[in-house]
């Protein structure tokens, strides 16, 4: 059990992710000049995992396009060595637990600071349903409805969000499977991706697609474990 008591090694790992995952990754591909000016100065991170009143889980929160809220930070050692879940392989789980969440929580910072088009919110316009996208029946078929994850059921926001964070945090095959998974209903969310596509690269210059491509690449490094993630050298 990783315990109740904050752990600073596990926020070194934490820094280490963000940085190489996240700022390394935007650098790479948009510039140095990119990342000073909108990536977020601040990072607030916490050792337990948050919860809402109906049980789900809050991995992160963006508030004011100035800072970012992870939790479940004394939990990293066991996904980095694979045990803290079954459902997942190393890479997978640094996706689904952190990679993704500061990727989709840096969207809402882009996106607070130059708002999303108005067409990505016409694609499924009736099809939000707010807090009770973890519930029966949208906790499931949802990819059926035009959705890339149940979440994205909440609202045009957090759909915007779910569709650039998943997407560049999950590889073509994976993608590809999903749509064929979604059925006619594909055509919806590949809308959608043409949108979320076309706003970074007519807004900040952006190819989420090589974007992509460096994520996963800098992910794999850091699921062979080639990269320092303990040391408190600044490079």
């Amino acid at each position: 059990m990783a315990g109740s008591e904050f752990r600073h090694d596990c926020a070194i790992i934490m820094a280490h992710i963000v940085k190489y995952l996240c700022i390394d990754s935007y650098d790479e591909v948009a510039g140095v000049n990119f990342t000073r000016q909108y990536f977020p100065k601040m990072f607030f991170i916490i050792g337990e995992w948050e919860y809402n009143n109906n049980g789900t889980m809050i991995l992160g929160t963006a508030e004011g396009g100035k800072k970012i809220l992870l939790t479940g930070v004394n939990w990293i050692p066991k996904v980095l060595d694979g045990t803290y879940s079954s459902s997942y392989d190393i890479a997978r789980g640094l996706n689904h637990y952190y990679i993704k969440t500061i990727h989709h929580e840096f969207t809402h910072i882009l996106n607070q600071t130059k708002d999303f088009p108005v067409e990505f919110s016409q694609i499924t316009p009736n099809d939000y349903v707010y807090n009770d996208w973890s519930n029966a029946p949208y906790n499931s078929g949802y990819m059926q409805r035009g959705f890339i994850s149940s979440y994205a059921q909440h609202s045009d926001g957090e759909d915007f969000a779910e569709m650039l964070s998943i997407y560049v945090t999950n590889t073509q095959e994976q993608w590809d499977s999903w749509m064929a998974d979604a059925g006619d209903a594909a055509s919806l969310i590949t809308a959608k991706l043409d949108l979320v596509k076309s706003y970074m690269l007519g807004t900040y210059d952006i190819n989420i697609d090589q974007l992509r491509a460096t994520i996963l690449r800098r992910q794999d490094e850091v699921a062979a474990g080639q990269v320092d993630l303990t040391s408190l050298t600044i490079n």
